[in-house]
Parts: C-alpha cells; structure tokens; sequence
C-alpha cells in the first residue's frame, strides 16, 4: 500500500488527481472526541485500497478539492460507523454523498447472529486482518497534532481494506437478498 501526506497545495492537487477517479473510497476521520459540536476533526483518510492518503488537518492545511470528492455522488464513501463520521464533517462544514457503512452493512448480514460488527472483528472475520487500535487513545484534547508513523499507520488501516469489505458485503447483501433493508438502513444516516 502506498501512503502520501499531502500538505502543501501543490502536494494536495497531485494526491487528489491519482485519487479522483476511483469509484469507491474508504473514509474516516480522527477526531478529538466523540461529540462533534465539542470536538475537532485532526484529519481525514481516503484509500482505493491501493493508494492510501491522510489529510493532516490538525496541522492547519485544508482539504482542498478532495471536499469535491466527499460530494461527488458517483463516489462511493465507504465508511465503518459512517454517522459518526459524517456528524464531524457536517459540523466541519462538508456535504457527504453516496455513503456507504460496512458497519450497517455487517449489522443486517449478521443478524440474529450476535456478532460484534466492529471494524476488528468484521475485518478479521472477512480477511483475517488483526487491527491494533492501541493508537486511538492518543487522539484527544491534549493530543500534540505530530503525526508519527505509528499514528499515520493507525489511522490508515481502517480505510485501506474498506474498498474490498465494500465489495465482499455487497456480494453477500446481494446473494442473501438483503439489499433493500441495508439500504432502508444507510438512508436513516444519509
């Protein structure tokens, strides 16, 4: 997987031109704290699942064109937990299109099953993927807004195997015939 941390303009507009014309991109954010009228976003992720990128907002750069990319409806947003997500970015003033949640998505494929539909345990369930979310509690008011390599890597692994756990739930949405409750479900968000 590739990583860039854009952060100058030009920088910015390089990154957004290898990354626009994917069809589907897992997001996140990393914010400091769980209420959005409280808390601020510190930075947002896209990945094609090839091409990783970490915006660094809490180093004061700005998004850019790639707030085009969060509108763009013919995008898929690929989210875990897209509500909470999306709570931030509206605060922060985007619009978000075409949402998908992996998180809604495992919730109505597991069903009566009583799994946990958290990103670790859908990731390791799917792709036997071992997710560390030891990083997390580093993210918080105090927090200094250095990007180490361990937070980079953090921040990047929920969203570079987005895309593909996007594919595998459509597939099994689609074969189960679940298609229409999950997305009665991601329109309650939307």
């Amino acid at each position: 997987m590739e990583i860039l941390i854009p952060r100058t303009e030009n920088e910015i507009e390089a990154a957004f031109a290898r990354i626009s014309t994917a069809d589907g991109l897992g997001c996140d954010t990393e914010t400091s704290g769980l209420n959005s009228r409280t808390g601020k976003i510190f930075s947002i992720q896209f990945s094609d699942g090839d091409l990783s990128i970490l915006l660094p907002l809490s180093e004061g750069i700005t998004i850019g064109p790639f707030a085009d990319i969060l509108a763009n409806a013919e995008v898929a947003k690929i989210f875990h937990n897209a509500r909470f997500d999306l709570d931030f970015l509206k605060a922060a003033g985007f619009r978000t299109e075409n949402i998908f949640d992996t998180m809604i998505a495992e919730k109505v494929l597991t069903r009566g099953a009583h799994q946990s539909a958290s990103l670790a345990d859908t990731l390791y369930r799917y792709f036997a993927v071992d997710l560390d979310k030891s990083q997390r509690k580093k993210f918080n008011a105090r927090w200094d807004g250095i990007w180490t390599e361990e937070l980079v890597d953090y921040a990047l692994s929920d969203v570079c195997h987005l895309p593909r756990l996007m594919q595998e739930q459509t597939e099994w949405l689609e074969k189960l015939g679940l298609t229409d409750e999950y997305l009665k479900k991601v329109a309650e968000i939307a």
